[in-house]
């Protein structure tokens, strides 16, 4: 009996300390060996548009609505790249903020034109509660971000 007491009691401990070191998993389970700096990313966009990348980096915001994305930054100060997976499917809680992260995800380019930018900006005072300027918007932009497959934090 104190065999079978002693294995259960070292079976929850090791399962705990693997799971502490690995962290809290979301959606699919991370397959690339080797990570891409959010910078060399920005560096090079047109390299990584549309391919499949791991980056790694601090939480610094998280939605708050549906936990429907995260932005994370970057090795380079003052950069970060955000991390939108589908709503509903994966899901991360407001908590995860100020935690590290390593995240896998398609590299995607987006370009919105002014028109996109104003309706965008006129969704989120709405949504929000805040007020919107449409005359701050002047032209278009292109953005890049991560479609979220799956993530590890710890």
């Amino acid at each position: 009996m104190k065999k079978l007491v002693l294995f259960l009691f070292l079976s929850v401990l090791l399962t705990s300390t693997t799971y502490s070191q690995e962290g809290v998993k979301y959606g699919k389970k991370l397959t690339l060996k080797e990570k891409t700096s959010i910078s060399e990313l920005y560096k090079n966009p047109k390299k990584y548009v549309g391919k499949t990348v791991q980056v790694e980096g601090l939480i610094i915001k998280v939605c708050e609505k549906r936990g429907c994305w995260i932005d994370i930054a970057s090795d380079k100060e003052f950069e970060k790249i955000r991390l939108k997976v589908e709503d509903g499917v994966i899901v991360f809680p407001l908590e995860e903020k100020g935690k590290k992260i390593i995240a896998e995800g398609v590299f995607e380019e987006l370009i919105y034109t002014k028109e996109d930018l104003i309706e965008q900006g006129e969704h989120q005072a709405k949504e929000y509660g805040t007020k919107f300027d449409p005359k701050t918007i002047t032209k278009g932009k292109t953005e890049y971000r991560l479609k979220g497959l799956g993530a590890i934090v710890k």
